[in-house]
């Protein structure tokens, strides 16, 4: 075998082997066909679909998608598309009661680039906790593109990652202030759901690794 052609199969092998160590541990919660596995709350099951692969929200009537389990620690990935001025989000330990933007946290995602976005506060960019830990900007791709969202939830520490950069750290032991309007970063476990706001946006790949 010529030499070249012999390194380019050891990388393509190691290249293998690294992605076969990064999924390891981890389990599918969208299987490309159905919605099995997740609940709609607060929304009508009808603004929910699977088109070509890909879980959409039609981003009508409010709402979110839940889904069957519950989880504590763990990362979460998912990719996901807007369009423009789109604005979504992802819940993480939340109840099935309140708005889980409060009563568990979310994880915004949002078409930061957008006018009318020019004047949101800090922590309402995509990648933040919403309300409580802004997410350094400049990591999003332009409306139209897919995005890659990595969380992870290890006990009072959030980290989120965008396009593989790391755009929030938080410790919410140093966000205690916010728990009077933001009572869920206190909470330990929860559902992990997908915010139906005010337009459609497209998800696919979402699966997750307790801790």
């Amino acid at each position: 075998m010529p030499r070249n052609l012999c390194g380019l199969l050891l990388v393509g092998i190691a290249a293998t082997a690294l992605s076969a160590a990064e999924d390891e541990g981890f389990t599918t919660l969208f299987d490309g066909k159905t919605v099995a596995g997740w609940a709609p709350v607060n929304s009508a099951p009808e603004n929910w679909a699977v088109t070509d692969g890909l879980l959409v929200t039609k981003g009508k009537g409010g709402g979110w998608l839940s889904t069957d389990k519950e989880y504590g620690d763990f990362v979460l990935r998912l990719e996901y598309r807007t369009r423009a001025g789109g604005n979504s989000g992802v819940f993480i330990r939340a109840p099935r009661s309140g708005d889980p933007a409060y009563t568990g946290m979310e994880i915004q995602i949002l078409d930061d680039d957008d006018p009318k976005y020019r004047d949101l506060k800090p922590g309402q960019y995509c990648g933040s906790v919403y309300g409580v830990a802004p997410a350094k900007r400049g990591s999003t791709k332009s409306a139209g593109d897919w995005n890659t969202m990595e969380i992870t939830a290890k006990g009072p520490k959030i980290t989120v990652k965008l396009n593989d950069h790391t755009v929030t750290e938080a410790d919410l032991t140093e966000h205690k202030d916010a728990a009077k309007e933001h009572p869920g970063i206190l909470r330990k476990e929860g559902y992990i759901g997908l915010q139906s706001h005010s337009e459609p946006v497209e998800f696919r790949n979402i699966r997750i690794k307790p801790l």
